[in-house]
């Protein structure tokens, strides 16, 4: 058995999974599992099928692809390489022009002329119709116009009762606006990046949202020892929602491959081909987050999940 394959066999067991489990979850064929924890690569397709099987086994048993390609490059074959061919330039064929062609381009520029100077004949005429019309009618200038106007005199307004109101010119108060949602890195806790979500006093929409591809997803209540909210190999287009009531605990598999929103506003997850955890606390009441200006650090994790 080569080292790769001993790698991930050692990790299928620890998950407690079966070679039927991972063909289930990969969709790769039962013998071309045992091939690559066997190491006869022979038994595959070809090497582009090698490098991908071997990504989605480490995949479905919580390890980082890249890595383990990385550090097991001598046992996987390289990709291989694109042919680049240059472009034939194919030359355009001559055109032909026969007496035909010549005769009917002819008429049809003289057609064209016809019709242009029509057409400014037409335009002209029409100028001068409209023109020769009577003189419009004189105003009539017998009407007095004020210098000056005297403003309109303000009544009384009265109520049902027939008592007479005065009017109060009070202004509208303007309605509130909402605070719009923060998302604010605050510290680190465990293994995971806390983020502190305001403002405080309002029930906040978490959505974690699975693009263009599969990747594990863990959701928790309060922390990674919670209650468990979900837990699975997520297909692409999974959509998970949750009201941010207390704090909520997610880890995910493939950052790359996720998006988590709070009301619309994104939360970094370090979008990369790896693991991320997070922590999302709700601000309470009279409390202001635990760093306003600090910025999250990459966290530089395995994907194992906790």
């Amino acid at each position: 058995m080569s080292d790769l394959g001993e790698l991930l066999r050692k990790a299928r067991d620890q998950r407690g999974l079966t070679l039927d489990d991972i063909q289930e979850t990969t969709k790769i064929r039962k013998r071309y599992l045992e091939a690559i924890e066997s190491g006869d690569h022979t038994v595959l397709p070809g090497p582009f099928y090698v490098r991908a099987f071997v990504k989605n086994y480490s995949e479905a048993v919580g390890l980082d692809p890249d890595e383990v390609l990385r550090l097991y490059q001598h046992e996987v074959p390289a990709a291989p390489a694109e042919q680049i061919s240059e472009p034939i330039v194919v030359r355009s064929p001559r055109r032909v022009k026969s007496q035909s062609s010549e005769r009917l381009g002819k008429i049809g520029f003289n057609v064209m002329m016809w019709s242009f100077l029509i057409l400014i004949v037409v335009v002209i005429w029409v100028y001068v119709i409209n023109n020769e019309t009577d003189d419009p009618k004189q105003v009539d200038n017998s009407t007095d116009i004020t210098e000056a106007s005297e403003p309109p005199v303000k009544t009384d307004e009265t109520d049902k009762a027939g008592n007479e109101v005065t009017p109060t010119n009070e202004p509208v108060a303007p309605t509130p606006t909402e605070a719009p949602t923060t998302v604010t890195f605050g510290s680190k806790v465990g293994k995971a990046d806390q983020y502190d979500i305001g403002p405080a006093g309002k029930t906040h929409r978490v959505e974690v949202k699975i693009v263009g591809g599969r990747s594990w997803l863990e959701v928790r209540s309060n922390s990674n020892k919670g209650e468990k909210l979900y837990s699975a190999n997520a297909e692409d287009g999974t959509v998970e929602s949750y009201d941010l009531i207390g704090p909520i605990y997610i880890n995910v598999g493939r950052s790359d491959l996720t998006e988590i929103t709070v009301d619309g506003v994104p939360v970094p997850d370090g979008d990369r081909a790896g693991s991320k955890k997070l922590l999302l606390q709700p601000i309470a009441d009279g409390a202001t987050p635990t760093d306003a200006t600090a910025t999250p650090t990459p966290n530089n994790e395995s994907n194992q999940t906790e």
